[in-house]
């Protein structure tokens, strides 16, 4: 019988905590994943226990930074990074996996996290509508690649 493989069930798991984000704009889910073990999971927010943009500026959102992006909210992968360390998960070796292409300021989180490789199933710079993949350009200088999901379908 033939099953998913590992990296599309995580991918999917991405797509499916993507859909708990209250961001009016994007949603993005990340999952941290170590020794075929999940370790953390996130999605895109403010941090918990704030507020949700959805209820509060249900028709544009929270408000925007000078870059166009949401002021007040984390990105996924942040989220799950952030989640893995405070309840003490070593993410040395890890991958990630993320439902859009990390932006640079999560890269050079994802770097000094330790976390060795990351799959993504959409570009961030195709979403902003900027000329590259900052990001995905940084980790792979710095060892760490990160590529785009190409589903294999399943394994045996």
């Amino acid at each position: 019988m033939a099953k998913p493989s590992f990296d599309r069930i995580y991918m999917n798991l991405a797509t499916d905590l993507a859909m708990r984000s209250h961001c009016v704009k994007a949603q993005v889910g990340a999952v941290l994943v170590k020794d075929t073990r999940i370790i953390s999971i996130g999605y895109n927010g403010p941090p918990a226990g704030t507020h949700n943009c959805d209820e509060e500026w249900p028709e544009t959102g929270c408000a925007r930074d000078s870059k166009g992006s949401c002021s007040l909210a984390l990105h996924a992968e942040q989220n799950a990074i952030l989640y893995a360390v405070k309840n003490g998960a070593n993410l040395e070796g890890a991958t990630l996996y993320c439902t859009l292409s990390p932006c640079l300021p999560c890269a050079r989180l994802i770097f000094s996290a330790g976390i060795k490789k990351v799959l993504y199933d959409k570009s961030y710079a195709a979403y902003k509508g900027i000329g590259s993949d900052e990001g995905v350009d940084f980790l792979n200088k710095f060892g760490v690649p990160a590529e785009r999901f190409i589903d294999e379908d399943y394994t045996d």
